[in-house]
């Protein structure tokens, strides 16, 4: 963990050199994942299956690959009341509040008479990813699945890794919550490929969610373009602002959630407070001893935690604007006057009963969040990534013959002759086959 002050000469390069400090994986990756996705498109299922016993230590024939409903059914039976209704409780929020982004159709009449449009349509099959390594992540089968069923998508099909053959239920109990019930027992990047490209079992998609691994996120890179994409994840990470009100303990486990995901991810303190800083310091080295996932949260804090301190709000927020971080907490008196100073962000919580946790399963809005200062430009997922939109234009004779003649004068210009020939040539020529209905 480093510690940095703004009123340090050095400062700015120390900050310079984390933003610099690079922690996804340095394996190379990209060549072994080209070869697996050559494999899957030329030999399907076996390769599939080959890949499955080969990285999961499962041996399937291709009439395996799927998870069967009575597998589904057993799963939710086998999940204690509590936690189904906890299930139920998360899936009934992220489905309210994404249900609430669903945009309306637009028309409209300009002035010179065309009839003007756009109208949404959901994708026809989406492939959802769900990771199975260190740890299993029923939150983020319902935050990927509901708002692609919200958004009205026909088909999701699902892809979780089983290894040993074990399958998690509650990944299974959120799938069959969250409408879901193909599944298929693969992961890795083959799994990625096969939903790309698809094989004799498994039919091909139109965009791929979810996190996974450097090799998963590689795959989603090179499958690119033949389908659609949420992001390239990459770590996870979280930054805190918290005055010298807050209690030390609940800012270092709010910082060790994030620590806890991955050895890569990172937590960020920003204080203006000497005192909690240094408090909060040793609350993390206190609360390490006893936490399940000690090792991991330990190498992320150790590798990539900091602890920064300022000298006042506003410096605080320009630094939290050059980090973009995928989650913000704003744990401040007056976290509303920070929060209007941040642009750049994938979720803010505002407030110190409003840790970043209650996002990731609870709260409503979605988990699946830009990361690695992609929050710059990017957004977290919502119905919109499982949406397109289709613009329409209607006109009559008297329309285009408003705006016909500074067409025919641009596409003249650019020396498309055809394009202007085809407008020219239905100028003035009185009433037609136009469209009905003009406002």
């Amino acid at each position: 963990m480093i510690r940095l002050d703004t009123a340090d000469p050095g400062f700015a390069a120390g900050f310079a050199a984390l933003l610099a400090t690079a922690r996804e994986t340095t394996e190379q990756v990209d060549t072994a994942v080209a070869a697996i996705i050559a494999e899957i498109r030329a030999r399907g299922d076996a390769a599939l299956c080959d890949y499955t016993a080969r990285f999961d230590r499962m041996r399937l024939d291709p009439a395996g690959l799927r998870v069967t409903p009575a597998e589904i059914a057993a799963a939710v039976a086998a999940i204690p009341a509590e936690l189904a209704s906890a299930l139920d409780l998360a899936a009934t929020r992220i489905a309210a509040f994404h249900s609430a982004q669903m945009p309306a159709d637009l028309r409209m009449t300009d002035a010179a008479g065309l009839i003007l449009g756009m109208r949404w349509g959901a994708l026809d099959a989406v492939g959802i990813y769900v990771p199975g390594g260190k740890a299993a992540y029923p939150s983020s089968v319902l935050m990927n699945a509901i708002p692609a069923r919200i958004a009205g998508v026909g088909r999701i099909a699902m892809c979780v890794p089983t290894p040993g053959g074990v399958l998690n239920p509650l990944v299974l109990a959120a799938a069959a919550r969250a409408g879901v019930d193909e599944i298929y027992r693969v992961g890795g990047a083959q799994a990625i490929a096969a939903l790309a490209f698809g094989t004799e079992t498994i039919a091909p998609v139109d965009r791929i969610v979810g996190p996974g691994n450097a090799y998963v996120a590689e795959a989603k890179r090179q499958v690119f373009g033949r389908v659609g994409i949420d992001s390239v994840a990459g770590p996870s990470e979280v930054v805190i602002l918290a005055d010298a009100a807050n209690d030390p303990r609940l800012v270092a486990v709010d910082l060790l959630a994030q620590a806890e995901h991955d050895e890569a991810a990172q937590a960020i303190l920003i204080t203006d407070s000497a005192a909690l800083a240094t408090a909060v310091a040793a609350a993390v080295a206190a609360e390490l001893r006893a936490l399940p996932r000690a090792a991991i949260a330990g190498a992320s804090w150790d590798a990539h935690g900091a602890i920064i301190l300022v000298r006042d709000w506003n410096e605080a927020t320009d630094l939290v604007n050059r980090l973009a971080p995928e989650h913000l907490e704003l744990l401040l008196a007056d976290p509303g006057a920070a929060f209007a100073r941040v642009r750049h962000a994938g979720a803010v919580f505002l407030g110190g009963f409003c840790p970043e946790a209650v996002g990731d399963y609870i709260a409503g809005p979605n988990h699946v969040l830009p990361t690695g200062r992609t929050a710059r430009f990017a957004s977290g997922l919502s119905v919109f990534d499982f949406l397109k939109r289709t613009t329409w234009v209607a006109a009559d004779q008297a329309a285009l013959d408003e705006v016909g003649p500074a067409a025919v004068a641009l596409a003249e210009a650019e020396g498309l002759g055809a394009h202007a020939r085809s407008i020219a040539l239905r100028l003035g020529q009185g009433a037609g086959p136009g469209l009905a209905g003009r406002e």
